[in-house]
């Protein structure tokens, strides 16, 4: 005999395949809302505290013009530094491997009886003609932009929409707020209010721990890094304190910089040591000691469904995604909790 699902419940199922089939369509215009309005509430606080002395628009436009200056100086400090680290890296590529010809090779050989024939020439005169190709290289790329010209110009518009988008949600957010609960029907308004209330303890407990987090790794990076003897200390340390809020994006971020450094400071691998250790040892106190102290089981999602949070939202929202993974994740577990505890209380499961 088929089952039968109850009316009610088919209802239910449909529209909540209509709401995700329409987030599928509009994902790439709500990315920018979303972003902004996670931004919005983060900065909240600050611009009720400015409102007090200031008139909301100014307050807003103060605090976004913090933001846009603490993005500004941070730019500043790591696209030069990267570019010139990238650029001295290409012109030593012949010394190393010149070491690797001389020392790597014969160890290999001797120690582990592998052998390899490495084309020092070869490798010497493909490394100049790459370094001399600026000019093809630029006219090569000119094609893909021009084919890709929807999708940048889909990227600027949204990196442009952000701060007007933040902006009047840092000045409206109170009557935004008002405004939707005017909306919701009044038979469901204290469902409505309970869940909005524990998502928004839950979304605070959350983002002012991570936000710790990312203050203390940020200082930890700094200080180990700077133990460890290497020039650019400051900016690669305060990047991988600032990115610890997706997880290992962080280390593998600051690693990447910290090898690339140290390969153009140091004059043999032994001077990385230091470098590698204070990204192993970072992960091993944030992923202990730290978030799980200040962060915890806010969220209540396990490791797996957050990496599958993190693949799912990169993929419908692209960088924004992976920016909106955990705190959308939380909002939604919260509802999810609550629709289960319903379910579990309706005749539907008692039956």
């Amino acid at each position: 005999m088929p089952l039968l699902l109850p009316a009610r419940l088919f209802w239910y199922l449909a529209a909540a395949a209509a709401a995700g089939l329409l987030l599928y369509l509009t994902a790439p215009i709500l990315s920018p809302f979303l972003f902004s309005a996670i931004l919005a509430y983060i900065c909240l606080p600050l611009v009720d505290r400015a409102a007090r002395k200031l008139p909301r628009w100014l307050a807003a436009a103060l605090v976004l013009a913090l933001l846009f200056a603490a993005f500004c100086v941070l730019l500043l400090i790591l696209v030069p530094m990267v570019e010139q680290q990238f650029g001295s890296l290409m012109q030593k590529i012949p010394d190393y491997l010149e070491w690797a010809r001389a020392r790597l090779l014969p160890w290999l050989s001797g120690t582990l009886g592998i052998e390899l024939d490495l084309d020092l020439e070869h490798a010497r005169r493909a490394i100049t003609e790459s370094l001399g190709a600026d000019k093809e290289m630029y006219k090569s790329l000119l094609p893909r932009l021009t084919s890709g010209g929807a999708v940048l110009i889909g990227f600027f518009t949204a990196v442009l929409l952000v701060p007007v988008v933040l902006f009047y949600f840092l000045r409206d957010w109170h009557q935004i707020l008002t405004r939707l609960d005017n909306l919701i029907p009044r038979r469901l308004h204290p469902d409505a209010v309970s869940i909005a209330t524990e998502i928004d303890r839950v979304l605070g407990e959350f983002l002012r721990g991570q936000i710790s987090v990312m203050l203390i790794m940020s200082i930890y990076y700094t200080v180990a890094l700077w133990i460890a003897g290497l020039e650019y200390a400051l900016p690669i340390g305060i990047l991988s304190g600032l990115l610890v809020f997706v997880p290992y994006l962080g280390a593998l971020t600051g690693l990447m910089l910290g090898t690339l450094a140290g390969f153009n400071q140091f004059d043999s691998i032994s001077g990385l040591l230091g470098v590698w250790a204070a990204f192993g040892i970072g992960q091993v106190i944030e992923g202990t000691v730290v978030t799980p102290l200040l962060v915890g089981d806010r969220i209540g999602l396990h490791p797996l469904a957050v990496i599958f949070a993190l693949l799912l939202f990169g993929h419908l929202f692209g960088f924004f995604g992976v920016l909106l993974a955990l705190p959308v994740s939380a909002a939604l577990l919260v509802v999810l909790r609550h629709l289960r505890m319903r379910y579990l209380d309706s005749d539907l499961y008692k039956a």
